[in-house]
């Protein structure tokens, strides 16, 4: 992928970012030909393209195979196609529902390439919303990270901070997607009160008159966003907060394990807690930074489609990285991985594949439950990077593999399980790293512990709603690309 980036990069600069029905001449020529290579893209390697679940892409329904015919077309498919006013309209009806939220079709693939890179447009702070208590459309947030050498952070913006209103405007179900989303913006602080009750129904929560403006500009995170070793009597513990499984960081994400391995690290903690997912092979990486034991041994496993059965793979433990340097391995037998429900794909992807080979003690909250993995197809002759047509820049993001581990256990579309169930609140955030910090202080315990049963739920039953607000978080963050 990465040679495919660059082709692209060098040989599109000058093309413009916007739709190409704005763009070109003849707009039902141009829209007709993105119809086209959305349906033969979809009908090649669409993980769900069987007849069973949509039925409009099966190789038979309109005499084309999208892999063997590219280009042709019959008088029944060229009316299907230019029935569907834009390439979105087609797509939408392509998807199956409801059992693929993540398959996605982009309008300009050079925003996505440089996300693949690590480039976003932020003001360096994430998020997560919730109701406030007692109200079905109020909404409040807290911070929950702060990126490293970003704007929010170069502002001392800290995680665990709660605003109510944005632009001086309170925060509701109806509002949030289009304050949220603007590049510029006023986030106005506000105090959280427990009112010294354990329940959540009595919280409340109140503007203080603080305030920040933030801006969102070009940024470029590095995932491995923390490292430390915790000395506990007799143990180093290894800590790792990693955001995102993004091979142009391979290099950085081993160097965090030559230190643990230099430092005589026993016990490790992952952070995935915000890792959505990212490239396969390094989640492979750090399966074999964890182990070190089981080279060339299965990892996981991809199994596409019936029209792509021959790109069916394994990805193996391994012993050096894809620059053939050497993987920093601790050679261990268990280790701790944190997460919410925001932990996905490649994250998941990492604790399916591990627990067929060690101990994993899972700590957090059920994860998002998505096992396939995705692929960027482009308008070319093989919906590779390579002789991309120039008149448009849309391309898909489509489901196109499942992935299991060694036993071809896939992960539970409800996500996995934790042992010692611990759900992140407002007011109980902590500080990332510190051992009083709820996710990780649960996994010293156990560390330090041999009474495991004590931590299986360390949460009340009373909840705060969160509110889920997919326009705000860019499906990117949630994919995981074989490559």
């Amino acid at each position: 992928m990465k040679n495919i980036k660059a082709l692209l990069l060098t040989s599109l600069v000058a093309l413009t970012l916007t739709s190409c029905f704005e763009d070109l001449d003849d707009n039902a020529i141009a829209g007709a030909d993105i119809n086209d290579f959305v349906w033969k893209a979809m009908n090649a390697y669409y993980l769900y393209n069987a007849n069973d679940n949509v039925p409009d892409l099966t190789n038979d329904r309109f005499g084309i195979n999208g892999i063997d015919n590219r280009y042709e077309k019959t008088e029944e498919y060229s009316d299907y196609i230019e029935g569907f006013a834009t390439p979105e309209d087609l797509f939408e009806t392509l998807i199956f529902e409801p059992s693929d939220p993540f398959s996605a079709i982009v309008p300009n693939y050079l925003d996505i390439l440089n996300q693949q890179e690590g480039t976003i447009l932020s003001n360096g702070i994430e998020f997560r919303l919730y109701l406030v208590p007692g109200s079905s459309t109020e909404v409040f947030g807290a911070i929950s990270l702060v990126l490293n050498n970003s704007v929010a952070d170069d502002l001392g913006l800290l995680r665990g901070q709660i605003f109510r209103a944005v632009d001086g405007t309170n925060l509701t179900t109806d509002n949030i997607n289009s304050l949220l989303s603007q590049n510029s913006y006023v986030l106005n602080f506000a105090d959280y009160d427990n009112n010294g009750t354990p329940e959540s129904a009595d919280d409340i929560i109140t503007l203080n008159g603080q305030s920040t403006d933030l801006t969102k500009v070009a940024y470029n995170e590095n995932p491995v966003h923390l490292t430390k070793i915790i000395n506990l009597t007799n143990t180093s513990v290894g800590y790792l907060m990693y955001n995102g499984f993004n091979s142009n960081f391979n290099s950085s994400l081993n160097d965090a394990f030559g230190q643990f391995s230099a430092a005589g690290v026993s016990e490790l903690v992952i952070d995935l807690r915000y890792n959505g997912g990212g490239v396969i092979q390094t989640a492979a990486n750090l399966g074999s930074m964890v182990t070190g034991q089981f080279t060339d041994q299965i990892f996981s496993k991809l199994f596409y489609n019936n029209n792509q059965l021959i790109q069916n793979r394994n990805f193996n433990f391994v012993n050096a990285l894809e620059d053939n340097s050497a993987i920093n391995s601790l050679n261990l037998s268990k280790v701790y991985v944190l997460t919410t429900s925001s932990s996905a794909s490649a994250s998941e992807l990492l604790i399916n594949s591990l627990r067929s080979y060690i101990e994993v003690i899972h700590i957090g909250d059920n994860t998002a439950g998505k096992t396939q993995a995705n692929r960027l197809l482009f308008d070319s002759p093989d919906f590779s990077g390579n002789n991309v047509n120039s008149n448009h820049t849309y391309a898909l993001i489509p489901l196109i593999a499942n992935s299991t581990n060694v036993n071809d256990e896939l992960v539970p579309a409800n996500g996995l399980t934790p042992n010692i169930t611990v759900i992140e609140t407002p007011s109980t955030f902590g500080t990332l790293g510190e051992i009083s910090e709820p996710l990780l202080l649960a996994a010293i315990a156990d560390i330090t512990s041999a009474d495991r049963s004590s931590q299986s739920n360390l949460n009340d039953d009373t909840k705060l709603e969160e509110v889920k607000t997919p326009k705000l978080n860019s499906r990117i963050k949630e994919l995981m690309f074989e490559e």
